[in-house]
């Protein structure tokens, strides 16, 4: 099949697949999607109940532990986990890695029916529950807005404006605004009025519910039509409010008369917003999936500034983070590194095979990958930080066709034949060839491509860009290449045989003829390096996934558990004022009560805590991060003793969590922990490394415990839940009702006027109503006094089981997977009770889980490539020779990495990946034009040294370019390891092709050998 002369004959049909790849990459460049990262599914789910005044573990028992039971009899759930406070049960639900974002809107269908058929299961007074699904919902478009001077009513009514218009753009699929201020109608009467006058708390309840109550008023019938009856309008200002009368024995009360009612912020809000210190409200947006960001993020850009012109002076939009921005700048980053490659390629070739050539290869590669483009817009494939480092991954391995075929072209045209000859001739022999070490190289990555988790979702578009642009390489190795050096290359000039009697040609030959006359010493060689390589790889520090390039990073600070949320704001400023004074600081964003909301696909919020203080944090530059990071780390926990604080680089791809942390379940919460502070304290023995070591149950916290004497109050018919409700009133209030102010509910409280001074020095004076007497009584008649307790506040369960984990943090620069190797000795010693079990998390987990998963991929993988390899030859020892070249690939890697100093990273391992496609594709041309060269009839070890000859330019150009194409990639956090991991196998991996692949062929082929020996023939 002559695919490439036909190319030639039929140059039109060429000419048109070369112009169509050209104008369809710039159509697909023009219209793909851009995204920061690959999107991938967060397949969990947030159960949320509420049961007010029970303790973490009630609500555990009574609430958690039967939503579990029922949720867990769902096929498609991997894991349950549940965070239990008081009053509020959180559980969230994980589904199988297996199971595509596409099934994902009928198994939250299904969890609902769950959730909602075990309600009946809850105690009285507990839930509804609410599903939430949309936990990994993405706001990349994020802004701060600041509102100096502003009413709370004025800056709501402004944020419920700002959302309403950018609901409207074009493109935009939800906007979330959080941190608005939390305003609340409170309504305090006097103890002593209404003790006097005999008024029950459940009257004043009761008036203000009915008064803005919303009741159907029935209709009525006249004429023939249907007249709907309008209920009587409620109160709908707090004057009205004010004026409420209350019927106490026959009797009208108005509220004023015995109480004071206003308006105004609640003492202890469930969030508090700055940015740069001032107070704030956030403002994310989200795009719909399938359109560019890009375009979304402009058109969201020119909405708010005409926006401007109808917003009041002094309101800011501060961006906390643009995607569509960084997007766009790394593109833009993109097409430069790509030009930066295609010319290196091009000067490369330039250099060792003349202008023509780098012309010809140089077209070929551009036009793969300008196809490769239009492909990705036809598939849906976005462009966004994998598939372009794909693209770059990919380069060293487009070359290498167009390489094969230019090479071999225009020796045989040099040596006289017609382009139409050498074309047919060159491309007959290597084309099948190619196209199986293509496929090789391409499921080189199908293990990390087709893995059903997180990780293999968030690395698909790799394994899909690779395929597309390889395939497409091939291709146009066999028709553009050929119609290009049909117009290029120069016919004649060099007399047959003699194209590769240069100097390094025969500098190369005779370097070889040594290696193969010393073949086993050779072999030695190369396995001694080979060990001593292993040992030094093991000496390579391990990561996951490495830092991103973004200059952002964050700081985690938490106080004990019982900490009011106010008294962590202002820690938080703190921070904000030291902040202010560095100059590499451009802006912080602060967060006190949870995280921020999900601006990112790889940033996951801390749970909602009251102790808990987050700032986002960013730089002039990159660079500027770790000295920035290593003073603020000595000044948080110097001027913030109290508390835990600690630093975080942000990290690219899935995972998250802390660096070390290992899990106890059992059933005592005293056992566990126990076993918490028995590992905690061995982990510090064990390394000096460790920060930060904590539980995530947190401390116990403190409880108030009023005694309840149950015959006086019995007598008096004070019920306990009587005296929770007067100490409920007497603390946080109890709401009523709500205000309604257009589309917003603001809660009406009732409480007493000493509730917000704090302290429980009041509680004992506390009047107590009996509905049996009709009268108050006194709270210390009913209760002997009050006591304190310990309570767990935080009640942690996985998989239905109470589980407590150690979690530890390591120094900025310290390898975590370092520091777990030292202290995973001396917990694995641990000796665990009866029916008390120990998992690791942390980074390990996360890397184990994702190599578990390539590891279940891979096999099917490597038999596909080895299948393949056996295929092309049709015999056993030509494969068995390619493939004992991959385990010496590591050499050059571990060389690499140890000299620069860089991780072994995930994305390390592409590379090790794609070299190995790489290192298999060169074997395979090389031991298949050994074989062609002795079916032509040439001695055995002539054909070696020849055919090796023949192949020298082709691998070492390719590796070259290849090498120095990775060089863009040096500078991007993302893909450096893996650029050092390519760079320096690839370097080794040539001497391999050249040298250990002539070698072992010998070696495998003993009796040609001996049958060739001089004096035999």
């Amino acid at each position: 099949m002559q695919i490439a002369r036909g190319a030639i004959d039929r140059a039109l049909i060429t000419w048109l697949l070369m112009l169509g790849c050209l104008l369809g990459g710039i159509w697909g460049f023009a219209t793909i999607g851009r995204l920061e990262d690959p999107a991938f599914t967060i397949k969990n789910a947030i159960v949320f109940t509420q049961y007010p005044g029970a303790s973490a573990e009630d609500v555990a028992r009574e609430v958690s532990e039967p939503l579990e039971s029922a949720i867990q009899q769902m096929a498609e759930v991997d894991t349950i986990t549940s965070s239990n406070k008081p009053g509020v049960s959180r559980i969230e639900v994980e589904v199988e890695s297996t199971y595509g974002g596409d099934e994902l809107p009928q198994i939250w269908d299904k969890l609902r029916n769950r959730v909602n058929d075990a309600q009946g299961d809850l105690p009285e007074g507990a839930g509804p529950s609410i599903v939430n699904d949309t936990f990994g919902d993405v706001f990349g478009i994020f802004y701060a807005v600041s509102t100096p001077g502003f009413t709370d009513a004025e800056t709501h009514e402004l944020a419920a404006f700002i959302r309403r218009e950018l609901l409207a753009v074009e493109g935009v699929a939800d906007v979330e605004v959080a941190g608005l201020p939390e305003e609340a109608v409170f309504v305090e009467p006097e103890p002593a009025v209404i003790a006097n006058l005999g008024v029950p708390p459940n009257a004043i309840i009761g008036a203000i519910q009915s008064a803005n109550s919303v009741t159907d008023a029935g209709s009525v019938d006249q004429n023939g039509q249907s007249i709907r009856i309008a209920p009587p309008v409620g109160s709908d200002s707090v004057e009205q409010i004010q004026n409420l009368t209350v019927g106490v024995q026959g009797e009208v009360v108005n509220l004023t008369d015995i109480g004071t009612v206003y308006r105004g912020r609640v003492e202890s809000p469930d969030t508090v917003i700055r940015f740069d210190g001032q107070e704030a409200f956030t403002v994310g947006v989200s795009g719909k999936s399938d359109l560019n960001i890009v375009d979304i993020g402009k058109a969201v850009d020119a909405r708010l500034d005409r926006l401007m012109n109808d917003i009041p002076y002094g309101v800011e939009f501060n961006p906390v983070y643009q995607q569509h921005v960084v997007v766009e700048d790394s593109s833009n980053a993109f097409l430069v590194n790509l030009a930066m490659s295609v010319a290196i390629v091009v000067v490369v070739l330039a250099l060792f095979m003349g202008w023509r050539a780098a012309i010809v290869v140089g077209t070929t590669l551009l036009l793969t990958v300008v196809g490769t483009m239009f492909f990705m817009a036809v598939f849906g494939i976005e462009l966004q930080r994998i598939s372009l480092g794909a693209l770059i991954i990919a380069m060293g391995m487009l070359v290498d066709n167009a390489i094969v075929v230019a090479e071999g072209m225009q020796g045989e045209m040099a040596e006289g034949k017609s382009s139409r000859e050498s074309a047919a001739e060159v491309a007959g022999k290597t084309q099948i060839p190619l196209l199986g070490a293509t496929v090789i190289g391409i499921m080189a990555f199908a293990g990390i491509g087709l893995s059903p988790d997180a990780t293999g979702e968030f690395l698909f578009s790799l394994f899909a860009v690779i395929g597309i642009s390889l395939l497409l390489s091939w291709v146009l190795a066999i028709t553009a290449t050929p119609l290009l050096g049909h117009y290029f290359f120069k016919r004649g000039g060099v007399e047959a045989g003699s194209a590769y009697d240069g100097p390094v040609f025969r500098a190369y030959a005779a370097i070889l003829r040594v290696a193969l006359k010393l073949r086993w010493l050779v072999v030695i060689a190369l396995i001694g390096i080979t060990v001593v390589c292993y040992i030094g790889f093991g000496q390579v520090k391990q990561q996951f996934f490495p830092d991103s390039n973004t200059p952002l990073f964050y700081v985690h600070y938490k106080l004990p558990q019982g900490a009011d949320i106010m008294r962590t704001a202002g820690d938080m400023e703190v921070l904000e004022d030291w902040l202010a004074e560095q100059d590499e600081v451009s802006s912080v964003a602060t967060f006190v009560g949870g995280g921020a909301t999900r601006f990112m696909l790889t940033y996951a919020p801390e749970e909602a805590l009251p102790t808990y203080g987050h700032l986002i944090i960013r730089t002039e530059t990159l660079e500027q991060i770790p000295s920035l990071r290593a003073r603020l780390e000595e000044f948080g926990r110097t001027a913030l003793p109290a508390g835990e604080f600690r630093t975080e680089r942000l990290a690219f791809g899935p995972g998250g969590g802390a660096p070390v942390a290992v899990r106890f379940s059992g059933s005592d919460p005293n056992v566990l922990r126990a076993l918490a502070e028995d590992a905690a304290a061995r982990m510090t023995e064990a390394s000096d490394r460790l920060q930060d070591l904590r539980t995530d149950w947190r401390e116990r916290e403190l409880v108030l415990m009023p005694r309840y004497a149950d015959e006086r109050a019995q007598t008096a018919g004070i019920a306990r839940e009587d005296v929770a409700t007067a100490l409920a009133s007497a603390t946080d209030g109890i709401r009523a009702g709500v205000y309604r102010e257009d589309d917003r509910l603001i809660p009406i409280v009732v409480r007493d006027p000493e509730a917000s001074s704090g302290g429980a020095g009041h509680l004992i004076d506390r009047p107590v109503w009996s509905d049996t007497a009709g009268t108050f009584v006194p709270l210390e008649q009913v209760v002997d006094g009050f006591g304190y307790e310990v309570h767990d506040t935080l009640y942690q369960r996985r998989n239905r089981l109470p589980t407590i984990a150690v979690e530890a943090g390591v120094p900025a620069g310290v390898n975590a997977m370092d520091v777990f190797n030292e202290v995973r000795g001396p917990i694995e010693a641990m000796e665990l009770p009866e029916g008390y079990a120990m998992e690791w998390g942390g980074e390990y987990e996360s890397s184990t889980e994702a190599q578990e998963s390539l590891g279940q991929q891979l096999p099917i993988s490597l038999l596909v490539m080895v299948l393949i390899s056996i295929l092309l030859f049709g015999k056993l020892r030509q494969p068995l020779i390619i493939w004992l070249l991959v385990p010496m690939s590591v050499n050059g890697v571990a060389i690499g990495l140890l000299g620069t100093g860089l991780p072994f990273s995930f994305t390390a391992l592409l590379g090790l990946l794609s070299l190995s496609g790489m290192l298999i594709k060169n074997g395979i041309v090389l031991v298949e034009e050994i074989d062609l060269t002795r079916e032509a009839g040439v001695p055995f070890r002539e054909a070696v040294v020849r055919a090796s000859t023949s192949r020298l330019r082709p691998v070492v150009l390719a590796a070259g370019t290849t090498i120095l194409g990775m060089t863009p990639l040096l500078s991007d956090a993302f893909f450096a390891s893996m650029a050092v991991t390519i760079m320096g196998g690839l370097g080794f991996a040539s001497v391999l092709t050249l040298i250990a692949a002539p070698v072992l062929y010998v070696i495998f082929f003993p009796r040609a050998w001996k049958a060739d020996a001089p004096g035999k023939n």
